[in-house]
């Protein structure tokens, strides 16, 4: 073999050999995103426009729940809502619908509303994490909550639709939704039904999932804690109402 044959092998064995080493490395590191759970802030673009943001959620990669979600489930409402509800995440009903609260806890909250004397038409309504967390069991999808990442990464979503809806007051439904406006230490439990102050939102009332009243162990503790739940809307409403 001549040299020169030598070095064109030589050349050829070394560009096989770095192909060769540059798929692998896109093969572990697509295996990495397939297994690994990882989460980055969303970035929301610079833009007033809803439907513009809206657009954009769809096609949030931002942390992994994107990847077992059916879809991302944005908020819904008029961009000039004197309230927003905000609650957890997304469900199994939510997650195959694309729209926010039309599950069980949906049909809750709605007629709690009615009762409080608010028409949903009028409030926005939304998640603070936009992805369908959950695990199988059998053949159905059950609710897992989303960790301090994957809500940090969801964060940006929640920040730009309250840059325009602008709503006078925001009502935190579930620790999920709180602990984001407020922080990991907050509590419901303690400051349930009172309007506070917040970086994100200037007015937040808390209170508790609609969900949980479905979790009540028996029929007395479930009426008990929808009357409550209608009791924090009422004030709510009168909240939103305020100058």
């Amino acid at each position: 073999m001549s040299a020169e044959s030598v070095a064109q092998f030589r050349e050829l064995a070394l560009e096989v050999m770095n192909t060769n080493r540059a798929r692998v490395a896109i093969y572990n590191r697509n295996m990495r995103t397939d297994t690994a759970e990882f989460a980055r802030p969303a970035q929301p673009p610079d833009s007033t426009s809803w439907s513009t943001v809206r657009e954009a959620a769809k096609d949030c990669e931002a942390c992994h729940l994107f990847k077992r979600a059916t879809q991302t489930v944005f908020g819904e409402g008029p961009k000039g809502a004197t309230m927003m509800l905000v609650g957890e995440q997304p469900g199994d009903y939510e997650d195959v619908a694309g729209k926010p609260f039309v599950g069980p806890a949906g049909k809750i909250m709605d007629r709690a509303l009615e009762e409080a004397g608010i028409d949903r038409a009028q409030v926005y309504v939304t998640n603070a994490v936009k992805h369908f967390k959950w695990e199988p069991r059998g053949k159905r999808r059950i609710h897992q909550k989303p960790n301090s990442r994957e809500i940090a990464a969801c964060r940006p979503w929640l920040e730009a639709e309250l840059r325009i809806v602008k709503p006078k007051l925001v009502v935190a439904m579930g620790a999920t939704a709180a602990q984001t406006i407020f922080g990991p230490s907050f509590r419901v439990t303690r400051e349930r039904g009172k309007v506070l102050s917040s970086k994100l939102a200037p007015r937040v009332l808390a209170t508790v999932h609609p969900s949980s009243l479905l979790r009540q162990p028996d029929q007395a503790s479930r009426e008990r804690e929808y009357k409550h739940f209608v009791s924090d809307l009422r004030a709510a409403s009168r909240a939103a109402e305020e100058e």
